[in-house]
């Protein structure tokens, strides 16, 4: 099997290659680092008054956001 650089792969291209290779366990290593090495948005916590609000709002953003075919959901 040939060395494959899963570093110059944008995170679709690596997340296809991996469901492409599902063997591949360093490609789900790569994919898995890269998704653990990301910042992330806490929204709310459990004790925040405006919980259901906030959430709520995460939602709506969440399908408003163009896809990777930049599209929102219907």
């Amino acid at each position: 099997m040939s060395q494959v650089n899963y570093a110059a792969m944008s995170d679709q291209e690596l997340r296809e290659h991996f469901l492409r290779h599902r063997e591949d366990k360093a490609a789900l290593r790569a994919y898995l680092d890269r998704l653990g090495d990301r910042p992330r948005n806490v929204i709310t916590t459990v004790d925040d008054p405006d919980f259901d609000s906030k959430i709520h709002a995460a939602v709506l953003q969440q399908m408003q956001a163009p896809d990777d075919n930049g599209q929102a959901e219907a």
